[in-house]
């Protein structure tokens, strides 16, 4: 049964969107070579919620193993 209700805090603004697709963007460009055509979905679970990112990558990027 679907949730017809959540509690307004359990949801993202636009603005928070935006600020998380930000955020986002800056991660991955250390990881991938990639275009700006960054998206997002995200549905309610049982248990919180499932998040799923979706980006094109041309490459992905050597990286050094980090010192310890």
């Amino acid at each position: 049964m679907k949730q017809l209700i959540l509690p307004e805090d359990e949801e993202m603004t636009d603005d928070e969107k935006q600020l998380f697709l930000c955020d986002i963007k800056e991660v991955c460009r250390e990881y991938f070579e990639c275009d700006e055509k960054y998206t997002f979905d995200m549905v309610r679970t049982r248990d919180g919620f499932s998040v799923c990112l979706f980006f094109d990558a041309r490459r992905v990027r050597k990286f050094k193993k980090p010192r310890l």
